[in-house]
């Protein structure tokens, strides 16, 4: 299948960013001029925007319509109100094969009682939609606005400097968002949350005003150092915060508990798919649990590599694994046995290509997390 296109393919070819397939979406990896090293940087030491239109967008609206959200979704919408964003989770429901496991994580944006607007990640949108239009009471609308919308990241600690610039609405609360414009550009959603550990923004615009509000950022950065930053460089910024990739830290077999995301889960609440398989493994302990690694030595874990005890015994695997541009060493996420006891600190060893390299187990994050 030929990949999909963000509306803004065409200033990425320009600005002679290496494309990649990302869940069937062409998405730039990173761009000329730096690389995923002056990427990460920049949006650690300054600001980066990002182009991650990959991600879906979709509605649920009618009456109830949050009410229905938060009867699926994992976490507990009555813990927010209007104008606040949630992370949230959407398992498989009781009943099925893998009840428990992670269908999608995602952002749920509560406009109101009856307006909710959720950001789940590009290879489960369709998915996530579907499960949710076909649960729906009469009256409540589910729809896919994947193509209209475009999803811009303003990551870094001058990331406020910029909005400020444009006239956009950059002084709110963590998890919050509000609807402006600014500098010519169209209305638009600026929430402040994303995926780097930094102060930031994500901001939603009709796709097909996206390409003047990218223009607009990076204009009105350009004496802030603003760099256009890949998705290269936003794998290794959440790393380094022990952000999960799903994928890699969620799927269908790696629940919630097993991920240290019980967070997101509104273990109250009455209703949400999964929430008996859950209920019951939390009870019970899970058989495994994420845990961060940090090399000792100069090997740099990869994702899927075995994680072995002092007597080289395997004691889990690798679901994340990079180089880390702040700690100049390797860092990896790994889902390690609860059998095996293991605490923040002790020595390990990750299996690389057939090598054993030291590693010592830490708690996420490895770098200080400024994202409040």
């Amino acid at each position: 299948m030929t990949p999909l296109t963000s509306p803004l393919h065409d200033r990425h070819l320009a600005a002679g960013a290496k494309l990649a397939d990302f869940s069937g979406w062409s998405m730039p990896i990173e761009y000329a001029g730096g690389g995923v090293l002056a990427e990460h940087t920049a949006v650690r030491e300054g600001v980066g925007l990002f182009d991650v239109s990959h991600l879906g967008t979709g509605t649920v609206r009618g009456p109830g319509a949050a009410a229905f959200v938060d009867a699926c979704l994992t976490n507990d919408l009555s813990r927010i109100g209007p104008g606040r964003a949630q992370y949230t989770l959407c398992c498989v429901p009781d009943g099925e094969a893998q009840a428990g496991g992670v269908i999608d994580d995602l952002i749920a944006y509560l406009h109101g009682p009856d307006d909710v607007l959720l950001v789940p990640n590009a290879a489960n949108a369709g998915e996530v939609l579907g499960r949710l239009a076909d649960a729906a009471p009469a009256g409540v609308a589910v729809e896919d606005r994947h193509t209209e919308v475009a999803v811009l990241a303003v990551q870094g600690p001058r990331s406020l400097q910029v909005l400020e610039l444009l006239g956009l609405p950059g002084e709110i609360g963590y998890m919050s968002f509000v609807t402006g414009t600014g500098g010519g550009t169209a209305e638009v959603t600026v929430c402040r949350t994303g995926y780097t550990g930094e102060h930031g923004y994500e901001l939603l615009v009709a796709a097909d005003r996206a390409g003047e509000l990218w223009d607009a950022l990076l204009e009105a950065g350009a004496d802030l150092g603003i760099r256009p930053c890949g998705l290269g460089a936003r794998d290794t910024l959440r790393t380094e915060m022990g952000y999960p990739l799903h994928g890699h830290e969620l799927s269908r077999d790696i629940s919630p508990v097993q991920a240290r995301a019980g967070w997101a889960v509104g273990w109250a609440k009455q209703a949400f798919w999964g929430r008996t398989a859950l209920t019951t493994e939390k009870a019970a302990g899970p058989a495994r649990s994420l845990r961060g690694l940090r090399a000792t030595g100069r090997g740099i874990p990869r994702p899927g590599m075995a994680v072995l005890d002092t007597d080289g015994n395997r004691v889990g695997e690798t679901t994340s694994g990079t180089f880390s541009p702040t700690l100049r060493t390797g860092i990896a996420l790994a889902l390690l046995d609860t059998s095996a006891r293991i605490v923040d600190g002790a020595e390990l060893a990750v299996d690389v290509r057939g090598r054993p390299q030291p590693v010592e187990v830490v708690a996420p994050p490895f770098v200080a997390s400024h994202v409040r």
